[in-house]
């Protein structure tokens, strides 16, 4: 296995703190796999999508905008 060395702020690593008994490395390697796999995911869904891009941003602002209204109004 290889190390990483990450930086934060002194607040996060203060809150860090009062949590000691979590194991941060573990939490940083599942969020690093969970990013990992959501961008292989929308890497596949682009390759097969005939969508350009002008298209997806229209339609994820579309999206945008029917959820905030949803979860605004709620």
């Amino acid at each position: 296995m290889v190390s990483l060395t990450l930086s934060i702020s002194r607040d996060i690593k203060k809150k860090m703190d009062q949590f000691s008994e979590i194991n941060w490395s573990e939490v940083a390697r599942k969020a690093i796999l969970q990013k990992i796999e959501d961008l292989e995911f929308l890497e596949e869904f682009k390759s097969r999508s005939d969508m350009d891009e002008k298209t997806a941003l229209e339609l994820g602002k579309k999206v945008n905008a029917s959820l905030s209204k949803r979860y605004s109004s709620g």
